[in-house]
């Protein structure tokens, strides 16, 4: 209790709360054929998600991987907008257009999911040299997972990192399987922190699912970035109740037992005992529980009323604005002058 004072960790507690309740409504909503696309929950994540968002300053800098619901929402991003973005609807944080892998909110200094593995990562360094040009005083926090650090973009964003002295911090969500393969059958370092070493940078391996040690941890490095340009390597060991997307039963690779293992030493339970120990009534902590399962029962009502985005908006956005030129050529028939694609005779002649 070093770390936080009683009334921070109750409020970092409702926000693991909001998130552990949010992913259990969005598989029933995705399974209720409500949601579209590819979706990944962080069940059993919500310590090493909620401790390093508290670590981080506000204007500081956030990317992620495809994982994301939980830091959108620790970053303050209103469980409405995430669950009508997951809806489809033009009231989420990216208008509808970008689904679970793709939430932001670049007023809070979150700068997107990104859905390709390891794709965050040049876009991370790319910020932080943004931060140095500019005279800024800030960092980032870039997340990926254990799968990711396997990437080519790994190496070439930490080399520059190193080179460059760049304000950033790689967060390794170490949750034991990137997809369906374990860490130890795809790594041949287990302890994926070490790998910062190559690059003389400094590093941390950290239990994910104790909050305290991963607020100290995470507010440790993204100062150290912030103010003396040092980038580090942060690994969060934790891991996910659920399979790697909903439509993952996640029995294939990994037993019921080893599961339910996990589920004993839940980060969520371990802080509720915390504040027990801090003088925290059970009635108490039973009210804060039911407040986050209704406000995520109104996110859900709320995205469902939201009206989707008006097809005329869809391409809002995508180019800049006098670039229709450089463009042109692009369009279906253009270079015959067509404006409209027609498949005579069915879409099979």
């Amino acid at each position: 209790m070093t770390t936080v004072a009683k009334s921070t960790l109750l409020e970092l507690w409702e926000q693991m709360l909001l998130i552990r309740h949010f992913e259990t409504e969005t598989e029933r909503a995705y399974k209720a054929a409500l949601i579209g696309g590819y979706c990944h929950l962080s069940s059993g994540q919500e310590a090493a998600t909620v401790g390093t968002m508290h670590a981080l300053g506000s204007d500081d800098l956030l990317i992620t991987g495809y994982r994301c619901h939980g830091f959108a929402l620790a970053r303050g991003v209103a469980p409405e907008a995430v669950m009508a973005e997951l809806f489809g609807r033009a009231g989420g944080c990216a208008h509808g257009r970008g689904g679970s892998m793709h939430l932001l909110d670049v007023e809070r200094g979150y700068y997107g999911g990104w859905g390709i593995v390891a794709g965050q990562l040049p876009l991370a360094t790319g910020l932080a040299l943004a931060l140095v040009r500019q005279g800024r005083q800030q960092c980032v926090l870039c997340e990926l997972g254990d799968g990711a650090i396997n990437m080519g973009a790994w190496h070439e964003s930490l080399n520059l990192a190193a080179v460059w002295r760049l304000p950033v911090v790689f967060l390794v969500m170490n949750n034991a399987y990137g997809m369906g393969t374990s860490v130890e059958r795809a790594s041949a370092v287990t302890d994926l922190h070490r790998r910062a070493a190559a690059y003389d940078i400094p590093s941390l391996r950290v239990d994910g699912d104790d909050l305290l040690a991963v607020v100290e941890a995470s507010s440790s490095l993204l100062s150290g970035a912030r103010s003396e340009r040092v980038p580090a390597v942060l690994e969060l060991v934790t891991y996910r109740y659920r399979g790697h997307s909903v439509a993952d039963p996640g029995f294939a690779y990994r037993s019921a037992e080893e599961i339910e293992e996990h589920m004993h030493r839940d980060p969520i339970q371990r802080v509720r005992a915390l504040l027990v120990e801090e003088g925290l009534a059970d009635a108490e902590l039973e009210g804060v529980e039911h407040a986050a399962q209704e406000r995520v029962a109104a996110a859900v009502e709320w995205a469902r009323a939201d009206p989707p985005p008006a097809v005329s908006e869809l391409a809002r956005g995508m180019y800049a604005p006098g670039s229709a030129a450089q463009f042109a050529r692009m369009l279906a028939g253009a270079p015959f002058g067509e404006r409209e694609l027609v498949f005579a005779g069915g879409l099979g002649q």
